[in-house]
């Protein structure tokens, strides 16, 4: 059953229910009212009736001793004036002396005797019952009685029904009944028995109240108020459920994506109400999806920016102002921070967005910045691992805010490292007062682990990409540069030298005898052996200087801004460095010595003296490498110096601009 149909049921059993049973007890009530208005009638009746009878009686008895009191010569003119007059219809006087005559209307029977007495004649007095044709009352005189009677007929009853206002009949069995059934169901019978003072034995009936009439009022009351009630019910029915139709069907088109829809307000009650906090939610719906939408649109784009930042580039420098700046938008932070840890464990900031007070420096400024971890809130984060939210700036050495969400960057787990620990924490990611809001939300927490896993896949990413590049371009025996990275550096160091009208210095170095280490002590020792040289080749090399390993027992040192004089000196020093310190090993045999004494011959070249690029210079420096070979080894010699080729030891170059 739908809405409409229960109102409309619940309105009409509310309403029709108690009109129904009103109707029942007003129709009970008026059936008991009208049956006690019908006994009230013939109590009353019966005393009126009586009384008249009485009154009859009483006539009589006056008519009786008029007669007996006055003179006998006029007694028969008395009864015949009373008679004449109506005080009765018949006057009889007896006595010893008189004979009986028939008076004035007397009929045959009247004046048959029984014991003295007419046939019929009741005695008011004394009742005798039976059959009733006159009223008598009796004067005595001390020579004759007098009965006077009144003669019971339909007029004499007509005229004591019409004094109690029912219809009266005389009390005679046969008749009653006769009475009795011709008024069954249409009156109201009582019956008076005969005793002194009312001595006819009467029955009175007073006709019914019909009630029909007042049943068809009732009934057509009761219609007329079902099918108003009906029409009220469905009216307010559909008063009531014509709105809620209109707002589920609102509701149905908002629930479908259709945010315009609003509903009409028909009126000012609680339905309007209704009506009006329904059209507000939507167009507030509506403005929040706006909002939401040009928030996503705007995420979109910056996770776009951030995608191809990833994807293009292993620049942390790019990559971290992009997190940052997608974070801050994504959550409405006014600012935000993004630290590293350092191998120290210190936390280095690597870039920040709209900070203040002290924070508020410049981009080379906060790179210097540098923070204990397990101190104050970003100290916290980095140890523990755990983010942290609150509404105060933390530690007086953090950016000052009024409220803060930091969380920190891990580097994703590998699937692959079966028992290996996780990896540790990278750094942390920071956003300060939220915009619009006293303190950042469980969704933004949310929100920022997302960012600071991009960050950690970014942060992650990038190390490994340095640690892949460094191991593709450096000698995984020395840990010095390999050749393809030779090749790239000595060019990139030619064309600056070139550049800004400097000198480079190329030293080429290869161990005497090499093989023979190799053959006596076996390739554990030989590679021993060029992890000593190397470590002794970076011991006697500045900052600047690289050093790589070409292949073999071979290396090559370049060393910027250096002449030639400059590149004998560090000849001199790595070839001391070697000579006079042998390398102690494991010797496979007893016979064999615990240490390896070991030398080396160096080839120098010089930018520009010896090549105007750099596959000249180092073919220049490889010449002379092996002009030092050739000259009993453990020496060194410069390219293209005729003194050189003839000397057996080291000679000065023949332009010294220093080192």
């Amino acid at each position: 059953m739908t809405l409409r149909g229960r109102l409309t049921s619940a309105f009409l059993v509310v309403v029709l229910g108690p009109v129904l049973l009103g109707s029942i007890f007003v129709a009970l009530t008026v059936g008991a009212v009208s049956r006690e208005r019908t006994a009230d009638r013939l109590d009353h009746a019966a005393v009126t009736v009586g009384a008249a009878v009485s009154a009859v009686c009483r006539q009589l008895q006056a008519a009786a001793d008029a007669v007996a009191v006055v003179p006998a010569t006029e007694r028969s003119a008395v009864a015949d004036q009373l008679i004449a007059r109506g005080l009765a219809t018949a006057i009889r006087m007896t006595g010893p002396d008189q004979q009986t005559r028939p008076v004035q209307g007397s009929s045959r029977e009247e004046v048959l005797e029984k014991g003295g007495r007419p046939v019929g004649w009741q005695d008011c007095a004394g009742p005798a019952g039976g059959a009733v044709t006159a009223l008598a009352a009796s004067a005595d005189a001390s020579d004759v009685t007098v009965l006077a009677a009144q003669r019971v007929d339909g007029a004499l009853l007509a005229r004591i029904g019409e004094a109690g206002g029912v219809a009266v009949t005389l009390g005679d069995p046969a008749r009653r009944a006769e009475a009795q059934r011709s008024t069954e169901g249409e009156a109201a019978h009582r019956a008076l028995t005969a005793e002194p003072g009312q001595p006819l034995p009467l029955t009175l009936t007073v006709p019914a109240a019909d009630p029909t009439l007042r049943y068809m009022i009732l009934a057509a009351i009761v219609l007329v108020t079902a099918l108003v009630a009906i029409l009220a019910a469905r009216w307010l029915a559909r008063s009531t459920t014509r709105p809620l139709g209109d707002l589920a069907w609102a509701a149905d088109r908002v629930a479908n994506g259709d945010l315009d829809t609003r509903v009409p307000i028909p009126r000012p009650d609680e339905l309007g109400r209704l009506a009006g906090t329904f059209n507000r939610m939507t167009r507030e719906l509506q403005s929040y999806v706006q909002a939401l939408t040009a928030s996503r649109d705007q995420l979109r784009r910056h996770l776009a920016i951030l995608g191809d930042t990833l994807s293009s580039t292993h620049d942390l420098d790019r990559i971290l102002p992009v997190i940052l700046r997608t974070s801050m938008t994504a959550t409405g932070a006014r600012a935000g921070l993004i630290l590293l840890a350092e191998p120290d464990g210190r936390l280095a900031a690597r870039c920040g967005a709209g900070l203040t007070g002290d924070w508020d420096v410049t981009a080379a400024e906060l790179a210097q910045r540098r923070l204990v971890a397990g101190r104050g809130v970003l100290g916290t984060v980095a140890s523990t691992g755990a983010p942290l939210r609150g509404t105060s700036g933390g530690a007086p050495d953090e950016p000052p805010c009024e409220s803060y969400l930091a969380v920190p960057i891990c580097a994703p787990p590998n699937p692959d490292a079966d028992g290996e620990p996780e990896p540790g924490t990278l750094g942390v990611l920071a956003l300060y007062d939220r915009l619009g809001c006293p303190a950042f939300e469980d969704a933004d927490l949310r929100t920022l682990r997302t960012f600071a896993g991009q960050a950690g896949v970014a942060v992650h990413n990038v190390r490994v990409h340095e640690e892949a590049q460094r191991l593709s371009l450096t000698d995984p025996l020395t840990g010095l540069w390999n050749y393809r990275y030779l090749r790239e550096v000595l060019r990139r160091e030619v064309e600056r030298a070139s550049r800004f009208g400097r000198m480079l210095t190329v030293l080429v170095l290869d161990l005497d005898h090499f093989k023979e280490v190799n053959d006596t002590y076996g390739h554990a020792a030989g590679d021993l052996v060029l992890g000593e040289f190397a470590r002794r080749i970076r011991l006697g090399l500045r900052e600047v200087d690289v050093a790589f390993r070409q292949g073999g027992e071979e290396f090559v040192v370049l060393l910027p801004e250096t002449d030639a004089y400059g590149g004998v000196i560090v000849a001199e020093r790595l070839g001391a460095a070697v000579r006079e310190w042998p390398v102690p090993i494991d010797p496979r045999r007893p016979d064999l010595a615990d240490r390896i004494s070991i030398s080396v011959s160096i080839g120098i070249a010089v930018f520009p003296e010896h090549g105007n690029t750099a596959q000249e210079v180092l073919d220049a420096a490889d010449e002379a490498l092996y002009a030092a070979k050739n000259s009993g080894r453990d020496t060194y010699r410069l390219a293209f110096d005729p003194a050189s080729a003839t000397s057996g030891g080291p000679q000065p170059p023949r332009q010294v601009r220093g080192r």
